[in-house]
């Protein structure tokens, strides 16, 4: 099994790993709000394992400062047929997110999953996968 991690930073930050994310300080956020903070990608796992019958697969990682603290999103990808990146699993967006309802009430992880899945939608991060996968070695 080969393991290469891909990073595009501004400024140093030291290496974090994706599921540690679960671990930050969880951050309350209205889950329909219009003005969101601005992610940026921390970084890019792959994991090949060498046999062709085994689709490229990783972790991606991406973290925004909000004015309550720094948030997270993580989750798995995989390469599929056709030069598709696609989520692993859309329900296993790992966060420290803890999101809103309208009524103030915390939303359940299915709740969530459709708000989390939008935050990951609007993001770059198949351009970030593709960049990693193509400094792969042949």
């Amino acid at each position: 099994m080969q393991t290469h991690t891909h990073h595009h930073r501004a400024a140093p930050v030291p290496p974090v790993n994706a599921w540690s994310v679960r671990a930050w300080p969880p951050l309350l956020w209205q889950a329909n709000a219009t003005a969101r903070v601005q992610f940026h990608h921390r970084g890019t796992r792959i994991v090949t394992k060498g046999d062709p019958g085994c689709p490229t697969a990783g972790q991606t990682f991406w973290a925004a400062q909000a004015a309550e603290g720094e948030a997270g999103l993580a989750w798995d990808w995989i390469k599929v047929t056709g030069g598709v990146v696609a989520l692993a699993d859309p329900m296993s967006v790992i966060t420290n997110l803890r999101l809103l309802g309208q009524a103030g009430e915390v939303l359940t992880a299915e709740e969530a999953a459709r708000f989390l899945n939008v935050f990951v939608r609007e993001l770059p991060w198949q351009r970030q996968v593709w960049q990693a996968l193509s400094e792969l070695p042949s």
